[in-house]
Formats: C-alpha cells, structure tokens, sequence
C-alpha cells in the first residue's frame, strides 16, 4: 500500500488493519511522517516534531497487535496535541516568546489518556499566541496556512490541528474551544470539531476552574474518528469542579437518530451577528438538501440576550486570570490582543462581573426554552471565507465593521455560552471554493443526542459531491508568496528568559 494512502485511512480503518494484521503501526507512522515532510514545510501546521519517540511508541504498539495484546482502542494510532496542552518532554510554546523554550515535566489529562488508549503522540500543532484570536499565527513558528489555499488562514486557536487533519499528516488531534477553536479552523480546513458540554472531558488544567467557558475536545476527519478519541479522552477527574462521571462505553454505541424524526432549528446568523452573504446562501443551500429528510424545519430567534457583552466579560475574566500580572508587570511581552483583553477585565467591576453570570444564566434558560420543540439547531460555523492570513482578523463584515478584535467570531462563541455541545460538520465548498462547515448546536449534556444526529446528516451530506467533506488538491497546492515560518516578532531579543508556563485559558 502506498505511503500516502497509510496516512489517508481512517483511525478506526488504521485499528481494523492492525487487528487483521494487513498493516501495522510502524508503517502507519512512516506514512504520517512522510507527510508531515511532505506538506508541513508548505503548510506549517505541526510545531514540535518527536520522530524518535514517536518510533519508540509505535514500535512498541506494533509488538503488542502482533502479540493480540493491544492496550486500548487508539492503540497504535498517531496522534496530534495542540501547543497549549503539555506532553512530558516535549515543549509547550503556546505560540508564544515567553514559552517558547518551556519543556512540560508531564502529560496533561487529556494526553494521557491518550497514551494509556495506545496513541502515538507525534507532535504539537500550531496555534495563536497564547490561544488568542481566529488566526494561527504567532511569532515563535510563524503562520499556519490553509491547505485549500496556502494564502488564507486556517482559523483558531486550533488551527495547526485542523490543517494537520486536512493534509492527512495525522488522523486525529486535540483541541480546545473558547470561543469556536474547536469549531471554526475545522469548518475552514474541512475536518469534524466538537465542543463537549462542560461535563465531557476534564479540563483540571482551566485557570478558573468553576467557569465553562474554556472546554477540550476532539478533531477528526469523519464522526466515526471523533467518536473513537472522545471515548478515550472523556471522563471525570477531580479537579475540574464541572466534569462529572460517566461510564467507559458511554460514546461507544450511540443510539441510532433517524433523520426523519428529527426535529431542526435554523438560523443564519445566531440573532443577528454580521454574516457574509455568500455564506448565507451557502447555509440555505445546505438546509434545502436537508429539508426533505427531517421531520420539520423551523427557523428560530436566537436573540438570547446581550450575548456579546457576556462573553466579553467572561473572556476578560478568563485572561486576567491567567496573564493579568505578568501583562501589568511586563505588558510589552505580550501581543496587542493579550494586552487589550486583560486591560478590559481590569477595567470591570464587580457589579459587571456580577450582571454577566447572571445574563450568563438567563440566556441558557432562554436557549432551553427554544430546544423544548427543537432537536438540533443548525447555523453557519464561520461568516466569512478564510481571508488571507496577513490580516489579523475581519474588521469588516457585510458593511459592518466590527469593534474587536474576537466580533467576527460570534457565530461560535455565542453557542459557547449555554455549556452545551456543539459540533461542526464540513459540508462541501462555499462560493469561493473554501470549505463550508455546517454548525450544529445542542442542549446541555445533550451530547449523544447531538453526536448520533452528527452522524446521521454525515451520512446524508456524504452521498452528494457537493455537500461530501471537500479534501485539498494537492497536484495544485502552491507555496505561500511569504514563508509562513516568517513571521518576526519586535518582542524578539537576545537573552531573553521564558517564563513559567501560564495555566491554560
């Protein structure tokens, strides 16, 4: 079999070759770093490469298929973490010059589980600095560019995930959401990114361990990928307040969801966020080829409340909290956007704090309402095409100019703030070619409800070219007309000494 038809197979496709013994976690390695050599250059989604452990990993792998001893059901698989989550030995930058040279003494949570779920764990992936922001970029390994197009962004934080998944350089990958990082670099690569309600995955690492904002999660190619990790990675510990207990086989045999008795809420623009109308078009049209296969279609007001006066409390909340006092110490070892948010959460009181816990609340119970005659709501993922990753953001969407830096990502971080589970789906191209994700949003803890009716239209859109997972056409992938590995820092100085890793936001 040839190399790159290796690194093409599904994880569970991976998992039944080993058990049949028709391939091996050796040769899937190889043909994961023969990509990642391949395409990373161009691409520059994987940061810290381990070859030698990685081979190490796999090779023990390979001796217990051959022995009928795997020890888990990724056992074998390579794997990607984001550059915020800590591998022992390995560094984590979170993209930035203050950690560029830090060296985890430990796994975090979710990385061991991978490891006792068998995973080979290859390499970090790229990320913005500090999480910051919809665009991978950051001055300790430059820009992660879209494989669709390698002048466009990839989106964030979890951008060098998605890309990595989109150029088969690895089948599945870390994540994490605060805002939509799990869901709008997946939409714009073309891959699956799930948001888990705040019990899901334990998240013992959050600088403010009692908020939900900041959650973990999976990124896979297909459903059936997604649903593999997250059976590996979910579960409780006692140091995330809000994870809660469940059982082993809890993903494992979701309940069918027929898509004739599914009940779906539609709305363009989340209550009015700014959206492209191209992007709105692309969204009807998805929706028409799922009318005749559910039970009803209904389009909802998602004016909730003063959503983003929430989430910019909460976001500044979050940010104070882990760099507050290093930012007010030694504020020009921070990027603009780092500086900007934790100077708004300084500036708010506690009656502000106060009112936005409490709009917080009012706004899920409101969402409950809506979900009582609803299964799914679907929405965009992203409201605009990837545009090219030397802007920093879209300051301008439809006409309105949007007045942070964080605005244009409204679509996903709005949905962040009920704590409940959302996923999105590619769905084909948009008008320009780009990848088009479908977003989908369910009730709290309504996690398998929402996965099995995933699957379900996965299943539906994959039967039509148009709307079937788009991959990138590599005979035609051209270099970026700047060197993503580029990018140079003004905060970039001789002597300069990293600092302690922050807890993650």
């Amino acid at each position: 079999m040839a190399e790159n038809a290796l690194a093409q197979m599904s994880a569970a496709e991976m998992t039944r070759g080993f058990a049949a013994r028709t391939i091996t976690p050796d040769d899937v390695l190889d043909a994961c770093l023969a990509q990642i050599a391949r395409w990373n250059p161009m691409i520059n989604a994987v940061t810290t490469l381990d070859t030698e452990g990685a081979v190490r990993q796999a090779r023990a792998s390979t001796r217990r298929w051959a022995d009928g001893a795997p020890i888990g059901r990724l056992d074998g698989v390579p794997v990607g973490i984001k550059d915020m989550q800590d591998v022992q030995g390995l560094r984590t930058t979170h993209g930035s010059l203050l950690f560029r040279d830090h060296v985890a003494p430990s796994d975090q949570l979710i990385v061991s589980r991978l490891r006792n779920s068998g995973a080979v764990i290859v390499a970090k992936t790229n990320v913005p600095e500090l999480g910051a922001g919809g665009n991978t970029r950051n001055p300790v390994w430059g820009v992660t560019c879209n494989p669709f197009d390698t002048r466009l962004i990839v989106g964030g934080s979890s951008g060098g995930s998605a890309a990595a998944l989109a150029t088969d350089m690895l089948p599945l990958c870390t994540g994490s959401d605060t805002g939509g990082s799990l869901r709008l670099p997946a939409a714009l690569c073309g891959v699956v990114g799930y948001r888990p309600s705040v019990d899901v995955v334990a998240h013992p690492n959050r600088s403010l361990g009692w908020s939900g904002i900041s959650v973990l999660g999976p990124m896979a190619r297909n459903m059936d990928d997604l649903l593999l990790m997250l059976g590996c990675i979910q579960g409780h510990d006692p140091d995330d307040p809000l994870s809660a207990p469940s059982s082993a086989d809890r993903f494992d045999a979701l309940a069918a969801r027929p898509l004739a008795q599914l009940r779906v809420g539609i709305s363009e623009d989340f209550g009015g966020v700014a959206v492209d109308p191209a992007i709105r078009a692309a969204f009807r049209d998805r929706v028409a080829r799922i009318v005749p296969h559910v039970a009803s279609v209904t389009e909802i007001d998602l004016s909730l409340g003063d959503m983003d006066r929430v989430f910019d409390i909460l976001r500044a909340e979050s940010f104070v909290a882990a760099f507050g006092d290093a930012v007010t110490h030694k504020p020009d070892d921070f990027a603009d956007q780092i500086r900007v948010n934790v100077a708004m959460g300084l500036e708010m009181s506690l009656r502000e704090r106060a009112w936005a816990h409490a709009e917080q609340t009012r706004i899920l119970r409101r969402f409950n309402k809506l979900m009582q005659d609803v299964d799914i709501i679907l929405l965009p993922t992203a409201p605009v095409s990837p545009f090219p990753w030397t802007e920093p953001f879209a300051d301008m969407i439809d006409g309105q100019k949007q007045d942070v830096y964080y605005r244009w990502l409204a679509l996903t971080y709005r949905g962040s703030l009920m704590g409940g589970p959302g996923l999105t789906l590619p769905t084909g191209r948009d008008a320009k070619g780009m990848p088009f994700g479908l977003q989908l949003l369910g009730p709290v803890r309504g996690d398998n409800a929402l996965l099995a009716a995933a699957r379900s239209l996965e299943a539906l859109l994959e039967q039509d070219t148009h709307t079937a997972r788009p991959k990138p056409d590599f005979a035609t992938l051209t270099p970026a007309p700047i060197d993503p590995r580029s990018i140079i820092d003004r905060r970039a100085r001789p002597g300069h000494q990293p600092a302690a890793a922050p807890t993650a936001v």
